[in-house]
């Protein structure tokens, strides 16, 4: 069975990368970014390579929150019905609380958290009108606690995102619903988004962290750190070391 699948900062890095790799599962795609250039080049690869599905392209800045609920409904038309709805954009630029950066900090908040938030409630309106769907929230290993100096707004915003989609979670398993949600707590994947970073620990390229991606979210769980091996456990420990031992970490 072919589904389709929308994919938010479908333009690059992850959201590239994903897009790829659903394509090449058979996948149908909406695709949306800010940089159509991008998303056109990419939708005309994949419909050369796979000509038997379908790829639709949108612009769509997730801050213009009117914005996201347009194209997200036209989305639907268009395919007639959303699978799966994948919330990836995100900016990081974040700096340390104090330094004369909080218009930095802002939007980052603003673009990973609110917008997320505007993504979060425009695929629960399209899926709670199905009545079916998956809705997978991409996270971060930095959201599982407080993190220190550039990743301390960052963090914040990915564990607001996180604890959106556990309360769906919650709610949805009360009402007893077919929607699904997931949340992905990836750890170092090169992409332009981190492409300056130095010395990040156990990094991976953006075909071997994609791929690691889309099976996590095939597999339906709740909750996935991506690679599995070593962010699983990292993120075992992490949620239970003191602040003391996090401090000499970081």
């Amino acid at each position: 069975m072919t589904r389709t699948i929308l994919i938010t900062g479908g333009s690059s890095g992850l959201g590239e990368g994903m897009a790829r790799e659903f394509a090449a599962r058979g996948n149908n795609l909406a695709l949306c970014a800010r940089r159509t250039g991008r998303l056109e080049e990419l939708r005309d690869e994949l419909l050369q390579k796979y000509p038997g599905l379908a790829v639709s392209v949108r612009a769509l800045d997730v801050n213009d929150h009117d914005q996201v609920f347009e194209v997200f409904r036209e989305f639907a038309a268009e395919f007639g019905s959303l699978d799966r709805i994948i919330v990836n954009a995100g900016i990081g630029k974040g700096q340390p609380l104090g330094t004369g950066n909080f218009i930095a900090n802002k939007q980052t908040a603003e673009t990973n958290f609110v917008a997320a938030l505007a993504q979060m409630e425009a695929a629960m309106e399209i899926f709670r009108e199905q009545n079916r769907g998956h809705l997978v929230a991409v996270s971060s290993v930095s959201a599982i606690r407080g993190m220190p100096k550039n990743i301390t707004t960052y963090g914040a915003t990915k564990a607001g995102l996180a604890s959106l989609a556990e309360g769906l979670r919650v709610e949805l398993a009360r009402a007893r619903s077919p929607i699904r949600v997931s949340t992905l707590y990836p750890g170092y994947i090169r992409t332009q988004i981190n492409e300056k970073v130095k010395n990040a620990p156990f990094i991976v390229d953006a075909a071997t962290g994609c791929k690691a991606m889309v099976k996590a979210i095939e597999s339906g769980k709740a909750e996935c750190f991506v690679p599995s091996w070593p962010w699983r456990p990292i993120g075992f420990l992490m949620r239970r070391l003191p602040v003391s031992a996090l401090a000499r970490l970081f």
